[in-house]
C-alpha cells in the first residue's frame, strides 16, 4: 500500500509541478517579449505620466495596450498584480516531488555505489547541500561582477564555467538519470531565489515608497528595477537548460553515456543560446539588434554534434554459430535475481508484479522495452544484470515470450 500511495504521490505532484511551471515560464516568456517590444511613446500626455514604453496588441478578439513606467506611475488605480506565486509553486512542488521519488528513495534512484558508495543520509544531504551552494554561488558572481563594466558578460562567462562543473561533479556523486535531473534543480533553485530574495524584495519597497504619501528618490529606487531586471533576464536564459535537464533524466541513452556530464552540459548550453537568439529576435525585429541567427545555428550545430556523437554503432556481423533458444526457465530465474525486489509479492512499484508466469507474460513488452531497448531497469542497474542477460530476455522477446 506505501508503493502504490507512493507512486499517486508522484503522479499527482509531477502534474502540478508542471502546470505551475507553465504559469511560470509562460509569464517569464511574455515579459521578456514585452521588454523587447515595448516602444518609447510620442504622446505628451504619456511621456507626462512617466511611460516609458508602450505597445498595442491583439488577442482573443480585444486590443491591449501594455504600458511600462521607467520607475513607478504617480497613482495606482486598480489592483497590483504581483506574479510570484507562480515561481514558488514551481519549487514547492518541484522540491517534493524530488523528495517522494529520490530522497526518499535514495537508496534506489540517488546511488550509484560504483560511484559513491555513501548511505541515503549521507547522499541525500549532498543532494539538498548542492542546491543551496550553487544559489550562493551565482548570487555571489551576480552581486560582485553584475553591475560592473561589461558585468553581464563576466557573469554569463562565469556561469557556463560554473555550470559545467556542476554537470561534471553531479555525475561523478550520484546516479546519472539523479544527476540530470539534480543539475536542473540547482539552476531552478537558483530562479526561484531569484524571485524571492531579490526581484520581489525590490518591488515591494518600489511599491511601499510610492504608496507612503512621503517624498522618495526616484533614482535611489531606481536599483532594486535594475537589479530586478538582471535576475529576470537570467532566469529567462535558464528556463530551457532546465527543461532539457528534467525532461533527459528519462532517456537513458544520455544518463548513461561514459561521458554523460558533457552531453547534458552540451545541450544545456545549447539551450540558452537558442534562448537567445529568440530573445534578441524581437529586438531585431525592432531594429534594436544585430540579426541573432547565429546564436540558433550554433545551438543547432550542437545538437546535432550530440545526435551524431551518440549514433548506434553499426551491427556485428552475424555468428555462424546457431544460438540456443531461450527456455521459459531462464527467464525466471533472471526475474527472481534482479526484478522481484521491487515487482514481487512485498512491493510493487509501478502496480507492476512479476512473480508468476502469467504475470511475467503480461508485462513482457514492458520488460523488453525497460531491460533491453532503454536500458532502464534495473534502476542504475543495482542488481548487476549483465550484457548476456539483457540479451537473452531480449531473444526470448522476440522469439514470441512463451512461458510453456
Amino acid at each position: 500500500m506505501e508503493t502504490y500511495l507512493l507512486e499517486w504521490a508522484n503522479l499527482l505532484l509531477r502534474w502540478v509541478h508542471v502546470i505551475t511551471a507553465i504559469a511560470w515560464i509562460g509569464s517569464s516568456f511574455y515579459f521578456v517579449f514585452l521588454d523587447n517590444n515595448l516602444q518609447k511613446p510620442n504622446s505628451p500626455d504619456l511621456l507626462e505620466k512617466g511611460v516609458g514604453g508602450a505597445m498595442w496588441a491583439v488577442h482573443g478578439g480585444g486590443f491591449y495596450n501594455p504600458q511600462k513606467y521607467m520607475v513607478a506611475p504617480q497613482k495606482i488605480h486598480t489592483k497590483l498584480h504581483w506574479f510570484y506565486w507562480e515561481a514558488y509553486s514551481t519549487w514547492l512542488t518541484g522540491f517534493a516531488l524530488f523528495t517522494v521519488l529520490y530522497l526518499y528513495n535514495a537508496g534506489t534512484f540517488l546511488i550509484d555505489k560504483s560511484l559513491m558508495d555513501w548511505t541515503p543520509v549521507m547522499a541525500g544531504s549532498a543532494a539538498v547541500g548542492l542546491l543551496v551552494a550553487f544559489w550562493l554561488v551565482y548570487d555571489t558572481i551576480c552581486r560582485v561582477f553584475g553591475f560592473r563594466k561589461n558585468g553581464e558578460l563576466i557573469v554569463a562567462g562565469l556561469m557556463i564555467v560554473v555550470v559545467a562543473f556542476v554537470a561534471w561533479l553531479a555525475n561523478q556523486l550520484f546516479a546519472g538519470r539523479a544527476a540530470f535531473l539534480l543539475v536542473g534543480a540547482m539552476i531552478a533553485t537558483a530562479m526561484s531565489a531569484n524571485v524571492f530574495f531579490w526581484i520581489i524584495p525590490g518591488q515591494r519597497k518600489v511599491v511601499a515608497a510610492m504608496t507612503s504619501g512621503e517624498p522618495y528618490d526616484a533614482n535611489a529606487l531606481a536599483i532594486h528595477g535594475k537589479r530586478g531586471k538582471q535576475r529576470s533576464v537570467h532566469n529567462t536564459y535558464f528556463t530551457l537548460p532546465v527543461i532539457f535537464a528534467m525532461l533527459s533524466n528519462h532517456y537513458s541513452f544520455l544518463y548513461s553515456h561514459e561521458q554523460r556530464w558533457i552531453l547534458l552540459f552540451m545541450m544545456m548550453f545549447a539551450g540558452a543560446l537558442i534562448r537567445q537568439f529568440f530573445v534578441q529576435r524581437h529586438a531585431f525585429h525592432l531594429g534594436r539588434a544585430a540579426n541573432p541567427w547565429p546564436f540558433a545555428l550554433v545551438g543547432v550545430v550542437l545538437i546535432l554534434g550530440v545526435i551524431v556523437a551518440l549514433r548506434p554503432a553499426a551491427p556485428a556481423a552475424a555468428s555462424s554459430v546457431a544460438t540456443p533458444p531461450v527456455t521459459f526457465a531462464q527467464v525466471q530465474t533472471l526475474v527472481g535475481q534482479h526484478c522481484l525486489t521491487c515487482h514481487g509479492a512485498q512491493v510493487q512499484m509501478k502496480n507492476v508484479r512479476l512473480d508468476s508466469p502469467q504475470a511475467i507474460k503480461t508485462h513482457a513488452q514492458n520488460m523488453y522495452q525497460q531491460v533491453v531497448v532503454t536500458r532502464q531497469m534495473p534502476m542504475g542497474n543495482a542488481t548487476g544484470l549483465t550484457e548476456d542477460d539483457r540479451a537473452v530476455l531480449g531473444r526470448w522477446f522476440q522469439a514470441g515470450a512463451r512461458i510453456d
